[in-house]
C-alpha cells in the first residue's frame, strides 16, 4: 500500500480590520469555514475532522459534523496534527478555523496581548513587548545589532501590507526606517512601529487526503516537514536568552533551531531550496532572530542581512509578504499563526497578487518567538519531496 499523504487544499481569509462592526466571532467563523471549503471545492458533508480556536467540540455540534476527529493543538502544530491524523487514516478531510472579534477593546493600548490574569507578570510591567524586548536587547548587546536594522525589518513588512489590498493597513505607507525610529518608544528597543497591531478577522484551512485530490479543483500544497520547540509556558515567566534544558543544545534565544533542522531533514531540503519565508512577526527583532535560528545566516549576522535588503519582496529571502501582524492582521490567538501558512499556500499557488514571489515552490512558515518561549516551523511545497 502506498502511504497516505495530506495536502492543504483550501484556504480563506475573511475581511480583516481594526474593528469589524456588525460581525461576531460566530459569523466570522462561519464565513471563514465556508470560504475555505468553497476554495477546496468541498462541502461540510465532506468534513470529518475539525480544529477550532473556540472549541472544536462546540463547532462539531453546531454544524452537525459528528462523529468527527477533533484536533487539540494550537497554531502551526494544529496543522501538523491534522496532517498526521489524515496520514494515519483517522480522518479524511479536516477543517481548521479561527476567528476573533471584540478581544482587544482598549484601542489606545499597544501590544496588549499579555492578559491581566497572568498575575505574576502584568503587575511588574512584563507585558509582551517587554518580554520580547529583553531578547532583542541581549542580541544587540552581544552582536551590535542596531535600532536601524530593526527598523529596516519593520519598514519592509509594513510596506508589504501597504501594497496588499487585503491588509488592514493597506495604503498606509510607504514606510521608511526613519519613520519607524521616529515613532514613540514602547519597550526599548521597540518603537511603536516595531510592534504588531491588533485587529479583528477570521481564517480557515482545509486539509484532505491525497486520494481525494481528483475531486478537488484547487492546487494542493504539501506539508514537507514541521516541528516545534518549547522552553515553557508562554507569557508566564520572564524570558531568558540563556534558558536551556538538561540535554543542552540551543538555548531559548535560539528557539526554533532544532525544529528547523528537523523540518529540513524530514523534507530532504536545504535552506537554499526555500523561495519565500512567511515568518511570524510579533516584533521587528523576531525576524532577525528567526533568520539566524533557522540557519539562513549565522549568529550575529541577521542585522546586516536585513539591512542589505535580502528580506524585501525582490530580495533573496522575501519575508512575510502579506504584511504580517504588523500590517495585514493580528486577530486573537490562532488566526495570525494560521495566516502565515495561508500566505505560504497563496505564494506556492501563485495567488499572492502584487506581492507574488516569481516561481515560488517552497515556503517556510513560522509561529511564536523567543519572548514567548516557543517557536514552530513548517515547510510547504508544491510537490512532494520524499
Amino acid at each position: 500500500m502506498s502511504p497516505r499523504r495530506a495536502a492543504i487544499v483550501g484556504v480563506y481569509n475573511t475581511r480583516q480590520a481594526r474593528r469589524l462592526d456588525g460581525y461576531s466571532t460566530a459569523t466570522l467563523t462561519a464565513e471563514a469555514a465556508a470560504g475555505a471549503l468553497r476554495d477546496a471545492g468541498l462541502t461540510l458533508t465532506d468534513v470529518d475532522g475539525v480544529t477550532y480556536d473556540g472549541g472544536a467540540t462546540s463547532l462539531i455540534y453546531d454544524l452537525r459534523l459528528g462523529p468527527a476527529w477533533q484536533g487539540a493543538q494550537f497554531g502551526l502544530p494544529a496543522i501538523t496534527e491534522a496532517a498526521h491524523a489524515i496520514e494515519a487514516g483517522e480522518t479524511d478531510v479536516v477543517l481548521i478555523v479561527a476567528a476573533a472579534t471584540g478581544i482587544y477593546t482598549d484601542r489606545a493600548a499597544t501590544a496588549p496581548w499579555t492578559r491581566p490574569e497572568n498575575e505574576w507578570v502584568a503587575p511588574f510591567g512584563l507585558f509582551t513587548a517587554a518580554e520580547f524586548a529583553l531578547i532583542a536587547r541581549r542580541h544587540m548587546t552581544t552582536y551590535g545589532t542596531t535600532p536601524e536594522q530593526l527598523a529596516a525589518v519593520a519598514a519592509t513588512i509594513r510596506n508589504n501590507g501597504h501594497h496588499n489590498p487585503e491588509a488592514v493597513y493597506f495604503g498606509r505607507g510607504p514606510f521608511k526606517p526613519a519613520d519607524v525610529l521616529a515613532s514613540r518608544m514602547v519597550a526599548d528597543p521597540f518603537h511603536l512601529l516595531d510592534c504588531s497591531m491588533t485587529s479583528e478577522g477570521g481564517c480557515a484551512l482545509v486539509l484532505a487526503s491525497t486520494d481525494r485530490l481528483p475531486d478537488i479543483p484547487a492546487k494542493p500544497v504539501f506539508i514537507l516537514g514541521s516541528s516545534a520547540d518549547h522552553f515553557g509556558p508562554a507569557y508566564r515567566y520572564p524570558p531568558s536568552w540563556d534558558l536551556a534544558g538538561r540535554r543542552g543544545g540551543p538555548v531559548n534565544g535560539e528557539v526554533g533551531r532544532r525544529a528547523a533542522d528537523l523540518a529540513f531533514r524530514h523534507a530532504g531540503l536545504r535552506r537554499s531550496d526555500v523561495d519565500v519565508l512567511e515568518l511570524y512577526d510579533p516584533f521587528s527583532f523576531e525576524i532577525i532572530r528567526q533568520l539566524e535560528a533557522f540557519g539562513f545566516c549565522g549568529p550575529g549576522e541577521g542585522g546586516p542581512f536585513v539591512a542589505d535588503g535580502h528580506i524585501g519582496i525582490d530580495g533573496s529571502h522575501p519575508v512575510t509578504t502579506d504584511g504580517g501582524t504588523m500590517s495585514f492582521s493580528h486577530a486573537g490567538a490562532s488566526p495570525q499563526m494560521y495566516q502565515r501558512v495561508i500566505r505560504g499556500v497563496q505564494q506556492l499557488r501563485g495567488d499572492a497578487g502584487p506581492l507574488q514571489v516569481p516561481g515560488a515552490d517552497v515556503a517556510l512558515c513560522s509561529g511564536g518567538g523567543a519572548g514567548a518561549l516557543f517557536t514552530s516551523v513548517m515547510l510547504l511545497g508544491s510537490e512532494v519531496t520524499q
